[in-house]
């Protein structure tokens, strides 16, 4: 007998396709590209975005102690939405402060997982002695369900999530607990030093890294908020350009296509270089302790985005990493991403009060303003925006560096701050804590204008008003600020 339909039931019917095809939608984002409009900003679900946070040591995923939840809902309530991880290929020991030969120790890293509590991509089994071996043909399901349900909540909070394949080995006591290392593999690669891991000339070693980049392209093509770097701080010692060349060719043979192209980012430069050779694979290029930064007027041209993702080695004050983020930005990068070392496994609210002797700052307050930071950067169109070197044309600064960002006659982003690089003395960036005023001439195109002062501190406007620009330079004060204030400044559509 067939089957007969009342028109509810088809009404009913077409409602429920409409909802599932909603949710389809809404689940099934392209994955973070570059702006199409302006390829210096990045397109996350279809809003032009700026990826700032003050994140953990790299080791959220293969650190079974570690919280991420707990970790992520910290992010998500600072209005953060980055963080960066490492893929389990290279892991760190914890080894103790020694005040005499100095150096640079981190407490509690998170890198740095207890033993028996590192996570990898690869089966492992403990051997009678305690030695642990990994089997390089056998993944491990575990570590990918770990890694699966860290990207899938990182996305519900909107958390974009750098991974980075691979790591420099610097040095020959980290490359001996690598999985990659023979020792540790049951020699199913060959014996090769540190600086030789990254350089095609060792046909196992390369197999093994190959096999694991097709992996990680299979087992997270469905998330749309993850991009790939290459590895971390190549530029040290042995990593060769064809090594890095063919690791992005790799990616991108192994892409699918249906789903898009998986942003790769390539990790240049301490501090600022000209990038030589852009590899076409490579989307977004990021610098480490780049303050100034030069980097980004230095690429400018490339049309690609910028980044910033890894601060340190300038004291704990929380000036002068907001100061970092904020001036970046302000030069028209893309990314921001200050490591924070008070986060740990047991402490993933970000509570752990770190020793002086920990190379960088973070922790609460600092979070809170660089939530600001994002929160500052919404008020803009933002791929119509680009630096601006000619609308500061006079007045008196105090000795504040500026920066402008905007579209001439729309909108403005001002910063001004009172940071400075210091190689000489430590820290390295001190920042001038005493009051301060400024006046700005401006040159701006004849219109009605709206400002607003922003403490960058408390993300609170300090003074605001309108003024009508009528062709010549426009004055306007500064109230008394310390350490950086920045200025808003939109057109007022009449």
């Amino acid at each position: 007998m067939p089957m007969t339909f009342k028109r509810s039931d088809c009404r009913r019917f077409c409602v429920f396709l409409l909802v599932a095809a909603c949710h389809l939608s809404a689940a099934h984002h392209e994955p973070l590209k570059l702006d199409p409009r302006n390829p210096h900003y990045l397109d996350f679900r279809g809003k032009p975005t700026v990826l700032v946070t003050s994140g953990e040591h790299y080791g959220a995923v293969v650190n079974l102690d570690f919280d991420y939840l707990t970790y992520l809902d910290e992010l998500k309530r600072n209005h953060l939405n980055l963080t960066r991880i490492f893929s389990g290929s290279y892991r760190e020991i914890d080894k103790p402060h020694d005040p005499v030969k100095g150096g640079y120790t981190i407490d509690r890293n998170t890198l740095a997982p207890k033993p028996g509590r590192f996570i990898a991509p690869w089966r492992s089994t403990v051997q009678a002695d305690g030695t642990v071996i990994f089997d390089l043909l056998r993944w491990n399901p575990r570590y990918f369900a770990r890694l699966h349900d860290f990207l899938r909540e990182a996305g519900k909070r909107e958390v974009v999530v750098e991974l980075s394949l691979f790591c420099l080995m610097y040095d020959q006591s980290l490359w001996e607990v690598s999985p990659l290392n023979s020792r540790n593999n049951g020699k199913q690669t060959e014996e090769v030093p540190n600086t030789e891991v990254y350089n095609l000339a060792h046909p196992l070693l390369q197999e093994a890294e190959d096999n694991l980049v097709r992996k990680l392209v299979a087992e997270t093509r469905q998330f749309d908020n993850l991009y790939f770097e290459v590895i971390n701080e190549p530029y040290w010692h042995s990593v060769t350009p064809q090594w890095q060349r063919h690791i992005t060719e790799l990616i991108r043979e192994s892409e699918s296509r249906a789903r898009g192209r998986i942003l790769i980012s390539q990790n240049y430069a301490n501090f600022s270089e000209r990038v030589k050779d852009p590899d076409p694979n490579v989307s977004l290029f990021n610098f480490h302790y780049s303050r100034p930064p030069d980097s980004v007027a230095m690429n400018y041209g490339l049309n690609r985005a910028i980044g910033l993702n890894e601060t340190g080695f300038d004291g704990p004050a929380d000036a002068a990493y907001r100061i970092q983020g904020w001036d970046f930005l302000t030069a028209g990068g893309a990314l921001y991403n200050n490591l924070d070392y008070s986060f740990a496994a047991g402490d993933e609210r970000g509570s752990f009060s770190y020793p002086a002797y920990t190379p960088g700052g973070g922790g609460e307050t600092l979070r809170r303003q660089l939530g600001y930071l994002v929160d500052f950067f919404k008020g803009y169109n933002l791929p119509l925006m680009a630096p601006l070197s000619t609308v500061i044309v006079g007045g008196d600064l105090d000795g504040a560096s500026a920066r402008v960002l905007g579209e001439v006659g729309k909108q403005y982003a001002i910063y001004l701050h009172r940071g400075r690089v210091a190689q000489d003395q430590k820290p390295q960036y001190p920042v001038d804590e005493q009051p301060h005023t400024a006046q700005l001439s401006l040159h701006l195109p004849q219109h009605e204008y709206r400002y607003a002062w922003v403490d960058p501190k408390s993300g609170k406007n300090v003074s605001e008003g309108n003024f009508r620009a009528v062709g010549e330079a426009h004055d306007l004060q500064s109230p008394e600020y310390r350490e950086d204030i920045a200025l808003r400044i939109l057109e007022v559509h009449e």
